[in-house]
């Protein structure tokens, strides 16, 4: 996989899970409330330097095992499987309505967090997220074996695109927020969501058979 498609497929898998509601969102929602448009970046930075860090670490301890195929092909079936299954529950449930975006902010949900400095409150909501653990010891790790083949550029493309993705979503949910309107319909919302899910679902089907070339 080349630099650009690196970072183009890294923005569009980043942004396919910062549209998921989660623990990020609701603290996104709540603290723009109380701080305005703010709240957001201020919360995305906290979640990018939590994940520059674990980046730095994981590719400071793959440099030295990538030498072996095996490698990466059980990074590459876990990862195209981990990715299957994420794109197809997120179209599945965007086109059944299970999903939804709800930017009212002050609810006793969106308090995740409160009292905490968003920055703060962006890497320890990060991090005590089992989902978010799970996507970087299965995803994650699948992107930086690819980017590790660009060398510095390459994982430079994947940590920019993927961080790109969530500056503008919450960026977009905190001007909404704090400006006292839903700039999203629901309708719109699920399709983004479920095209979204396609392309992740196609993206895990590359990575999988990118491995069993290894193997052939």
């Amino acid at each position: 996989m080349d630099i650009a498609a690196i970072f183009t497929t890294a923005f569009v898998v980043g942004f396919s899970g910062a549209m998921m509601p989660g623990p990020l969102l609701v603290a996104a929602i709540g603290e723009s409330a109380r701080r305005g448009f703010v709240a957001g970046p201020l919360i995305v930075l906290g979640h990018a330097l939590l994940e520059l860090s674990l980046v730095i670490l994981l590719v400071l301890g793959l440099v030295s095992v990538l030498a072996g195929d095996w490698v990466k092909i059980s990074i590459g079936i876990v990862g195209g499987i981990f990715l299957l299954y994420f794109g197809w529950t997120m179209s599945r449930d965007a086109l059944k309505g299970r999903i939804s975006l709800n930017l009212e902010g002050g609810g006793a949900e969106s308090g995740s967090g409160k009292g905490m400095h968003p920055v703060a409150a962006g890497a320890l909501l990060s991090l005590s997220n089992p989902l978010w653990i799970m996507w970087w010891a299965t995803v994650g790790l699948l992107y930086i074996t690819q980017a590790l083949e660009g060398g510095a550029l390459g994982i430079t493309s994947f940590y920019s695109g993927h961080i790109l993705s969530d500056v503008v979503w919450y960026s977009l949910v905190s001007g909404a927020v704090a400006g006292g309107r839903r700039f999203i319909s629901q309708k719109l919302y699920s399709g983004v969501l479920a095209v979204c899910g396609l392309f992740v679902t196609g993206l895990g089907v590359y990575f999988i058979w990118d491995a069993i070339k290894i193997m052939l």
